[in-house]
């Protein structure tokens, strides 16, 4: 998937310093559609009101919320079906950009993060005795961590299995 990223485009002053904000790219959407589902309604707006643009009118930001839902739920159909979505990537993101403020895209960058750094992480519980076997084979392979050490016994398990075809 090509990554060209959209950038944000600051509502207040732009920041002097730091990284820029991006929008939601191709390779995000697994991660983000879910998250920004859950932040656009109407009443989660009124929860974190300086994470959206004031408008002049409820009539406004609700023509703008329904549109924004409208288009994420196309994009999320779209790339279910594995069709080509950078038109509607770029139409999602400029409605995102005039929903959210800086710092409501700012948060919703943040959390994204989060939920990328969760994701690639696993957690499998091991009894003690298993552990305890696992920590010597660290020390006798001179390892640096459980995951190399595992690694490194499936691979010798792997080249065991393939010497016995």
């Amino acid at each position: 998937m090509p990554s060209s990223k959209q950038e944000w485009q600051s509502h207040d002053l732009k920041p002097k310093a730091g990284r820029k904000l991006a929008l939601l790219a191709e390779e995000e959407l697994v991660f983000a559609l879910p998250l920004i589902f859950r932040l656009i309604p109407i009443e989660e707006t009124k929860k974190r009101k300086d994470w959206f643009v004031s408008f002049d009118t409820e009539q406004q930001q609700l023509t703008h919320y329904l549109a924004l839902a409208k288009l994420l739920t196309q994009l999320t159909k779209k790339r279910r079906a594995a069709q080509g979505i950078s038109n509607e990537l770029l139409t999602a993101n400029t409605c995102l950009n005039q929903y959210f403020s800086d710092h409501g895209w700012r948060m919703v960058r943040k959390e994204l993060s989060q939920i990328k750094k969760r994701k690639k992480k696993s957690h499998i519980e091991l009894s003690n005795d298993l552990i305890f076997r696992l920590k010597a084979y660290i020390s006798l392979k001179q390892l640096d961590s459980f995951d190399q050490a595992i690694d490194n016994l499936l691979s010798e398990s792997e080249a065991h299995l393939n010497e016995l075809e």
